[in-house]
């Protein structure tokens, strides 16, 4: 059987997680990926935390409240979980599971605790990358322009910025987010240089093979 193209060999899928502190516009960066990059499936985490205006169940997030939440975790449902902003957070196991087995990327829009726990059973599996605002001025502006949520969840975020960009330096890479444009271009960039790492494409090995064996004629 001959080989086929390259663009087809067999590759492991892998974790591409986004943080930020809230308002650098991870989110953003998300939505447009996942628009750009068809092999990409959104992990769609869980959470208490109420639901914005613009937010769509099962699309942004699964809404649940505590009772539910606390049985996921109690059944080992979560690959991790936390709590952020006083809301529960947690990624279910059985989508990234299914998604990674059929060669699938999935990509992560957690914090950097759903980040320690993720990489402790993701391993080489999992890229992070830490989306940074350009100032704390250009945040606070973007958190008030959002709209979303009331005042004092506003301050609320603001006060933890200074504690959340702390973790930058345990992510693989750093993007400062001034651009929606030129952030999602180098964070596709990212994306497509982690897929082309020897490790995640195993069958790069038996597609070599065909330039060792004499030319038939």
């Amino acid at each position: 059987m001959s080989a086929g193209p390259a663009s087809q060999l067999a590759r492991r899928g892998l974790m591409f997680v986004l943080s930020s502190p809230s308002g650098a516009g991870k989110t953003s960066i998300a939505r447009r990926l996942l628009q750009l990059e068809p092999e990409l499936t959104l992990s769609v985490s869980v959470t208490t935390r109420p639901k914005r205006p613009s937010e769509v169940d099962a699309v942004d997030y699964r809404f649940l409240d505590q009772p539910a939440y606390d049985a996921m975790i109690a059944a080992g449902e979560l690959l991790e979980h936390a709590v952020v902003y006083g809301h529960g957070y947690g990624t279910p196991r059985a989508a990234v599971e299914q998604a990674l087995a059929a060669g699938r990327d999935v990509l992560f829009d957690i914090d950097w605790q759903g980040t320690q726990q993720l990489r402790e059973v993701a391993g080489e599996d999992m890229v992070s990358v830490f989306i940074l605002p350009p100032s704390t001025v250009e945040l606070e502006r973007r958190l008030h322009d959002r709209r979303e949520d009331p005042e004092a969840e506003v301050r609320k975020r603001l006060s933890k910025v200074a504690a959340d960009v702390t973790h930058w330096a345990e992510y693989d890479y750093v993007v400062i987010n001034s651009d929606l444009a030129l952030s999602v271009q180098r964070t596709r960039a990212i994306l497509v240089a982690e897929r082309l790492k020897r490790r995640r494409q195993p069958g790069l090995a038996d597609f070599v093979k065909q330039f060792r064996s004499p030319r038939q004629r």
